[in-house]
């Protein structure tokens, strides 16, 4: 005869079963964007090297090429499919937006946070969550109406290109890298601030020496989150680059990105074609090039935050 105190305190209780049923839900979310990522990676993978195994282009040809011409060939024969203008012109794009707007990213989040305090944040918030919410069309156009006519006149040219570019991708990510740095101030413990104060150091000593130094990883990660998006973003960057398929040789001629590329190539080539399949390779790597950036980046922000 089975013992019923036994059997109860054997069973599992209603709050253990919660717990379970809690885990195994995670487990099962989490499973889903590991294997989500996977076929993204593998999809993007397996167009992407078509160009080389059933094209017979070379790869490294294909990386430091200058002639973007697929639907042609060399008088070697080889295919004109050279990415060298367009990873330049991401890499340009991409480095002059995030150095140009950190600092303004870091001077707004010190004046919200250690200069204005709750003032300050209820004046830039707002501010900060508009541009955040523009789409990036909207971005374009006002680059296309008031940055090009302005880089014309100012530096000359046609106004397309890198410089025009980088004031526009400067607007769309300085949202991000600034409300990231808000974060990473306000995470600094109160007490680092109060020993600063204590040994008659002054605000701004505070903020350089202690506050800015102690956010440091997080100040990276908001840049590597900017740089993320300027890296990505296509259609802004297509509406003021000039899309010229060349090497740029300044900051005022026209250029073109990897995305600006797959925006304006993918839905003009047909599926298994070398100009297709080259799409796949620009987006291979892209995406190669976005996972190195937040590699590289992260492990300076370890490596920061060690030193702290």
């Amino acid at each position: 005869m089975n013992d019923p105190i036994r059997e109860s305190m054997l069973k599992k209780s209603k709050a253990a079963r919660r717990e379970t049923f809690g885990k195994t839900i995670s487990f099962l979310a989490i499973a889903i964007i590991v294997a989500v990522v996977a076929a993204i990676f593998y999809f993007v993978a397996s167009k992407g090297i078509s160009t080389f195994t059933q094209n017979g282009v070379n790869f490294w040809d294909f990386l430091t090429g200058n002639t973007w011409n697929p639907g042609a060939k060399g008088a070697d024969g080889k295919p004109l499919v050279g990415a060298l203008p367009m990873i330049l012109g991401s890499f340009l794009v991409t480095i002059l937006a995030a150095v140009v707007a950190t600092p303004f990213a870091i001077a707004a989040a010190i004046f919200m946070t250690e200069v204005a305090g709750k003032k300050g944040a209820r004046i830039l918030q707002p501010v900060i969550e508009l541009l955040v919410g523009i789409p990036s069309v909207v971005y374009g156009f006002i680059g296309l109406s008031v940055i090009v006519p302005f880089v014309r006149s100012v530096f000359g040219g046609t106004g397309f290109g890198i410089l025009a570019g980088t004031f526009v991708l400067f607007v769309m990510i300085l949202p991000t890298v600034t409300s990231m740095t808000v974060d990473a101030l306000r995470s600094v413990p109160r007490h680092y601030r109060e020993a600063s104060y204590a040994l008659a150091a002054t605000r701004w000593q505070t903020i350089y020496k202690v506050i800015l130094r102690s956010a440091m990883p997080g100040i990276l990660t908001a840049i590597v989150f900017g740089m993320a998006r300027a890296f990505g973003e296509a259609l802004a960057v297509q509406m003021v680059i000039g899309n010229a398929f060349t090497v740029p040789n300044s900051l005022t001629t026209p250029a073109s990105t990897l995305t600006s590329v797959l925006t304006m190539g993918m839905g003009n080539s047909v599926m298994g074609t070398l100009s297709n399949n080259a799409l796949w390779s620009l987006a291979l790597i892209l995406l190669m090039m976005s996972l190195i950036f937040n590699l590289v980046i992260r492990w300076i922000g370890n490596k920061g935050g060690n030193t702290k």
